[in-house]
Protein backbone atom coordinates (compact mmCIF):
# COMPACT_ATOMS: atom_id res chain seq x y z
CA UNK A 1 0.00 0.00 0.00
CA UNK A 2 2.82 2.41 0.85
CA UNK A 3 4.46 1.67 -2.50
CA UNK A 4 1.24 2.48 -4.34
CA UNK A 5 0.81 5.76 -2.50
CA UNK A 6 4.42 6.68 -3.20
CA UNK A 7 3.98 5.80 -6.89
CA UNK A 8 0.80 7.85 -7.10
CA UNK A 9 2.56 10.87 -5.62
CA UNK A 10 5.46 10.45 -8.01
CA UNK A 11 3.22 10.29 -11.04
CA UNK A 12 1.26 13.29 -9.77
CA UNK A 13 4.45 15.34 -9.47
CA UNK A 14 5.61 14.28 -12.93
CA UNK A 15 2.27 15.26 -14.49
CA UNK A 16 2.25 18.60 -12.62
CA UNK A 17 5.74 19.42 -13.88
CA UNK A 18 4.77 18.52 -17.45
CA UNK A 19 1.63 20.68 -17.30
CA UNK A 20 3.56 23.65 -15.90
CA UNK A 21 6.22 23.21 -18.55
CA UNK A 22 3.60 23.13 -21.28
CA UNK A 23 1.92 26.27 -19.94
CA UNK A 24 5.24 28.08 -19.74
CA UNK A 25 6.06 27.02 -23.28
CA UNK A 26 2.72 28.29 -24.53
CA UNK A 27 3.20 31.57 -22.70
CA UNK A 28 6.62 32.07 -24.25
CA UNK A 29 5.30 31.19 -27.70
CA UNK A 30 2.40 33.67 -27.32
CA UNK A 31 4.65 36.52 -26.22
CA UNK A 32 7.13 35.67 -28.95
CA UNK A 33 4.31 35.76 -31.50
CA UNK A 34 3.29 39.30 -30.47
CA UNK A 35 6.92 40.36 -30.26
CA UNK A 36 7.37 39.34 -33.89
CA UNK A 37 4.28 41.21 -35.05
CA UNK A 38 4.48 44.60 -36.70
CA UNK A 39 3.27 46.90 -33.90
CA UNK A 40 1.24 49.91 -35.04
CA UNK A 41 0.64 52.69 -32.52
CA UNK A 42 -2.86 54.17 -32.69
CA UNK A 43 -3.75 57.26 -30.68
CA UNK A 44 -7.14 57.23 -28.92
CA UNK A 45 -8.95 59.20 -26.24
CA UNK A 46 -9.83 57.07 -23.23
CA UNK A 47 -10.32 53.31 -23.35
CA UNK A 48 -13.97 53.00 -24.46
CA UNK A 49 -13.02 51.66 -27.89
CA UNK A 50 -10.70 48.94 -26.58
CA UNK A 51 -13.18 46.11 -27.34
CA UNK A 52 -13.33 47.36 -30.94
CA UNK A 53 -9.55 47.28 -31.30
CA UNK A 54 -9.45 43.83 -29.68
CA UNK A 55 -11.72 42.61 -32.46
CA UNK A 56 -9.50 44.31 -35.05
CA UNK A 57 -6.39 42.66 -33.58
CA UNK A 58 -8.11 39.28 -33.73
CA UNK A 59 -8.57 39.79 -37.47
CA UNK A 60 -4.98 41.00 -37.90
CA UNK A 61 -3.32 38.11 -36.07
CA UNK A 62 -2.77 36.07 -39.23
CA UNK A 63 -1.17 39.09 -40.86
CA UNK A 64 1.28 39.46 -37.95
CA UNK A 65 0.10 43.00 -37.32
CA UNK A 66 -0.75 44.25 -33.84
CA UNK A 67 -2.52 47.53 -32.99
CA UNK A 68 -1.32 49.08 -29.75
CA UNK A 69 -3.67 51.84 -28.59
CA UNK A 70 -2.07 54.87 -26.93
CA UNK A 71 -4.53 56.94 -24.84
CA UNK A 72 -4.34 60.74 -24.90
CA UNK A 73 -6.21 63.50 -23.05
CA UNK A 74 -7.55 65.32 -26.12
CA UNK A 75 -7.65 65.34 -29.91
CA UNK A 76 -5.17 68.19 -30.32
CA UNK A 77 -2.44 66.19 -28.55
CA UNK A 78 -3.26 63.12 -30.64
CA UNK A 79 -3.05 65.04 -33.91
CA UNK A 80 0.25 66.64 -32.98
CA UNK A 81 1.75 63.24 -32.11
CA UNK A 82 0.44 61.79 -35.40
CA UNK A 83 1.73 64.69 -37.45
CA UNK A 84 5.15 64.43 -35.74
CA UNK A 85 5.38 60.68 -36.39
CA UNK A 86 5.14 59.57 -32.76
CA UNK A 87 1.93 57.72 -33.71
CA UNK A 88 1.23 55.73 -36.84
CA UNK A 89 -2.51 56.37 -36.78
CA UNK A 90 -5.19 57.90 -34.61
CA UNK A 91 -8.89 57.18 -34.24
CA UNK A 92 -10.68 59.65 -31.99
CA UNK A 93 -12.21 62.42 -34.11
CA UNK A 94 -14.36 63.30 -37.11
CA UNK A 95 -13.59 64.96 -40.44
CA UNK A 96 -14.53 68.41 -39.14
CA UNK A 97 -12.07 68.25 -36.24
CA UNK A 98 -9.23 66.97 -38.43
CA UNK A 99 -9.81 69.62 -41.09
CA UNK A 100 -9.90 72.35 -38.46
CA UNK A 101 -6.62 71.11 -36.95
CA UNK A 102 -4.96 70.97 -40.37
CA UNK A 103 -6.00 74.55 -40.99
CA UNK A 104 -5.25 76.04 -37.57
CA UNK A 105 -2.05 74.15 -36.71
CA UNK A 106 -0.62 73.46 -40.13
CA UNK A 107 -0.86 69.68 -39.80
CA UNK A 108 -0.85 67.39 -42.85
CA UNK A 109 -3.29 64.69 -41.78
CA UNK A 110 -5.66 62.62 -43.92
CA UNK A 111 -8.33 60.01 -43.39
CA UNK A 112 -7.60 56.42 -44.40
CA UNK A 113 -10.95 54.97 -43.31
CA UNK A 114 -14.24 55.70 -41.55
CA UNK A 115 -15.29 54.18 -38.22
CA UNK A 116 -18.60 55.35 -36.76
CA UNK A 117 -20.80 58.39 -36.23
CA UNK A 118 -22.25 59.62 -32.94
CA UNK A 119 -25.42 61.75 -33.02
CA UNK A 120 -25.61 65.22 -31.48
CA UNK A 121 -29.22 65.70 -30.35
CA UNK A 122 -31.37 68.22 -28.47
CA UNK A 123 -32.54 67.51 -24.91
CA UNK A 124 -34.82 69.26 -22.45
CA UNK A 125 -35.92 68.87 -18.83
CA UNK A 126 -39.08 70.89 -19.42
CA UNK A 127 -40.24 70.11 -22.98
CA UNK A 128 -41.31 67.05 -24.93
CA UNK A 129 -41.21 68.65 -28.38
CA UNK A 130 -38.75 71.04 -30.03
CA UNK A 131 -41.61 73.21 -31.28
CA UNK A 132 -42.68 73.95 -27.70
CA UNK A 133 -39.65 76.17 -27.09
CA UNK A 134 -41.02 79.62 -26.27
CA UNK A 135 -39.81 83.00 -27.46
CA UNK A 136 -36.66 84.24 -25.67
CA UNK A 137 -35.90 80.70 -24.53
CA UNK A 138 -32.32 79.67 -23.73
CA UNK A 139 -30.31 76.94 -25.45
CA UNK A 140 -27.07 75.46 -24.09
CA UNK A 141 -24.48 74.31 -26.64
CA UNK A 142 -20.89 72.99 -26.22
CA UNK A 143 -18.21 75.65 -25.79
CA UNK A 144 -15.58 74.04 -28.07
CA UNK A 145 -15.56 75.42 -31.60
CA UNK A 146 -16.13 72.18 -33.51
CA UNK A 147 -19.08 70.91 -31.46
CA UNK A 148 -20.50 74.42 -31.07
CA UNK A 149 -20.65 74.72 -34.84
CA UNK A 150 -22.26 71.32 -35.13
CA UNK A 151 -24.83 72.18 -32.43
CA UNK A 152 -25.77 75.38 -34.26
CA UNK A 153 -26.23 73.34 -37.42
CA UNK A 154 -28.58 71.02 -35.49
CA UNK A 155 -30.62 74.06 -34.39
CA UNK A 156 -30.76 75.19 -38.00
CA UNK A 157 -32.02 71.79 -39.15
CA UNK A 158 -34.64 71.94 -36.39
CA UNK A 159 -35.91 75.19 -37.96
CA UNK A 160 -35.08 77.38 -34.96
CA UNK A 161 -32.34 79.52 -36.52
CA UNK A 162 -30.63 80.24 -39.82
CA UNK A 163 -26.87 80.52 -40.22
CA UNK A 164 -24.66 82.43 -42.61
CA UNK A 165 -23.99 79.78 -45.31
CA UNK A 166 -20.54 81.27 -45.96
CA UNK A 167 -19.35 80.05 -42.55
CA UNK A 168 -19.50 76.39 -43.55
CA UNK A 169 -19.45 73.79 -40.75
CA UNK A 170 -17.73 75.99 -38.17
CA UNK A 171 -20.22 78.79 -37.44
CA UNK A 172 -20.41 80.67 -34.15
CA UNK A 173 -23.45 82.26 -32.46
CA UNK A 174 -22.41 85.52 -34.16
CA UNK A 175 -23.12 83.85 -37.53
CA UNK A 176 -26.84 83.47 -36.82
CA UNK A 177 -28.68 85.55 -39.45
CA UNK A 178 -32.22 84.63 -38.46
CA UNK A 179 -33.54 83.90 -34.97
CA UNK A 180 -37.36 84.28 -35.08
CA UNK A 181 -37.87 83.24 -31.45
CA UNK A 182 -35.01 85.43 -30.22
CA UNK A 183 -33.42 82.43 -28.55
CA UNK A 184 -30.46 83.00 -26.26
CA UNK A 185 -27.59 80.68 -27.23
CA UNK A 186 -25.16 79.98 -24.39
CA UNK A 187 -21.86 78.14 -24.77
CA UNK A 188 -21.24 75.76 -21.85
CA UNK A 189 -18.84 72.92 -21.05
CA UNK A 190 -20.27 69.98 -23.01
CA UNK A 191 -19.89 67.62 -20.06
CA UNK A 192 -22.02 69.85 -17.83
CA UNK A 193 -24.97 70.47 -20.15
CA UNK A 194 -27.12 67.51 -19.09
CA UNK A 195 -26.89 68.53 -15.43
CA UNK A 196 -27.69 72.14 -16.35
CA UNK A 197 -30.82 71.32 -18.36
CA UNK A 198 -33.14 72.58 -15.58
CA UNK A 199 -31.65 76.05 -16.14
CA UNK A 200 -32.26 76.07 -19.91
CA UNK A 201 -35.16 75.56 -22.29
CA UNK A 202 -33.04 72.92 -24.03
CA UNK A 203 -29.46 71.81 -24.53
CA UNK A 204 -27.30 70.04 -27.09
CA UNK A 205 -24.38 67.82 -26.17
CA UNK A 206 -22.42 64.72 -27.18
CA UNK A 207 -24.00 61.30 -26.78
CA UNK A 208 -21.31 60.00 -24.41
CA UNK A 209 -22.20 62.75 -21.91
CA UNK A 210 -25.88 61.88 -22.29
CA UNK A 211 -25.19 58.25 -21.42
CA UNK A 212 -22.94 59.29 -18.53
CA UNK A 213 -26.05 60.94 -17.06
CA UNK A 214 -28.06 57.72 -17.46
CA UNK A 215 -30.11 59.01 -20.39
CA UNK A 216 -30.72 57.48 -23.80
CA UNK A 217 -29.46 59.64 -26.70
CA UNK A 218 -32.40 58.55 -28.84
CA UNK A 219 -35.45 58.09 -26.63
CA UNK A 220 -34.63 60.98 -24.28
CA UNK A 221 -34.00 63.57 -26.99
CA UNK A 222 -36.67 66.02 -28.16
CA UNK A 223 -35.05 66.41 -31.58
CA UNK A 224 -32.48 64.36 -33.44
CA UNK A 225 -30.97 64.22 -36.89
CA UNK A 226 -30.97 60.87 -38.64
CA UNK A 227 -27.45 59.51 -37.94
CA UNK A 228 -27.29 57.78 -41.33
CA UNK A 229 -23.63 58.24 -42.38
CA UNK A 230 -24.69 58.28 -46.04
CA UNK A 231 -26.56 61.57 -45.58
CA UNK A 232 -24.57 64.56 -46.80
CA UNK A 233 -25.38 66.55 -43.66
CA UNK A 234 -23.64 63.93 -41.51
CA UNK A 235 -20.43 63.61 -43.55
CA UNK A 236 -18.33 66.10 -41.51
CA UNK A 237 -19.22 64.30 -38.27
CA UNK A 238 -18.16 60.78 -39.22
CA UNK A 239 -15.28 59.55 -37.07
CA UNK A 240 -12.21 58.42 -38.97
CA UNK A 241 -8.83 56.69 -38.83
CA UNK A 242 -6.11 59.25 -39.52
CA UNK A 243 -2.47 59.28 -40.56
CA UNK A 244 0.13 61.63 -42.05
CA UNK A 245 -0.53 62.55 -45.67
CA UNK A 246 2.78 60.98 -46.69
CA UNK A 247 1.57 57.61 -45.30
CA UNK A 248 -1.90 57.53 -46.81
CA UNK A 249 -1.01 54.57 -49.09
CA UNK A 250 0.78 52.54 -46.41
CA UNK A 251 -0.15 48.89 -47.05
CA UNK A 252 -0.13 47.92 -43.37
CA UNK A 253 -2.54 50.75 -42.56
CA UNK A 254 -4.83 49.54 -45.32
CA UNK A 255 -4.81 46.07 -43.73
CA UNK A 256 -5.87 47.65 -40.42
CA UNK A 257 -8.74 49.49 -42.08
CA UNK A 258 -9.84 46.26 -43.77
CA UNK A 259 -9.76 44.49 -40.41
CA UNK A 260 -11.88 47.29 -38.94
CA UNK A 261 -14.43 47.15 -41.76
CA UNK A 262 -15.73 43.70 -40.87
CA UNK A 263 -19.02 42.27 -39.56
CA UNK A 264 -17.26 41.34 -36.30
CA UNK A 265 -16.44 44.98 -35.59
CA UNK A 266 -19.98 46.09 -36.49
CA UNK A 267 -21.29 43.62 -33.89
CA UNK A 268 -18.95 45.04 -31.25
CA UNK A 269 -19.99 48.63 -32.05
CA UNK A 270 -23.69 47.74 -31.74
CA UNK A 271 -23.08 45.89 -28.48
CA UNK A 272 -20.79 48.54 -27.02
CA UNK A 273 -22.60 51.71 -28.11
CA UNK A 274 -26.30 50.93 -28.25
CA UNK A 275 -28.03 53.84 -30.05
CA UNK A 276 -24.94 56.00 -29.59
CA UNK A 277 -22.46 55.02 -32.29
CA UNK A 278 -23.45 53.86 -35.77
CA UNK A 279 -20.98 52.08 -38.09
CA UNK A 280 -19.97 54.35 -40.99
CA UNK A 281 -18.71 51.61 -43.31
CA UNK A 282 -19.90 48.59 -45.23
CA UNK A 283 -18.62 45.17 -44.25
Amino acid sequence: MKFKIHSFRSWFLIIAVLVLGLLCFQGIAYNHSIANDKIIKVGVIGTNDNPIWNAVNHKLAKKHIYVKTIPFANGIQVDRATNDGQLNLNACQHYAFMNNENKSDGFHLVSVGQTYIQPLNIYSKHLKNIHHIKDHGSIAIPNDSTNAGRALDVLQHAGLIKLNPKKGIMPTPQDIISNPKHLKIEEVDAGAIMKLLPDFSAGITNSNFVQANHKNPVTDSIYRINPNPKLKVNKPWINIIITKKSQRNNLIYKEIVRAYHTPAVIKVIHRLYKDVSYPAFNA
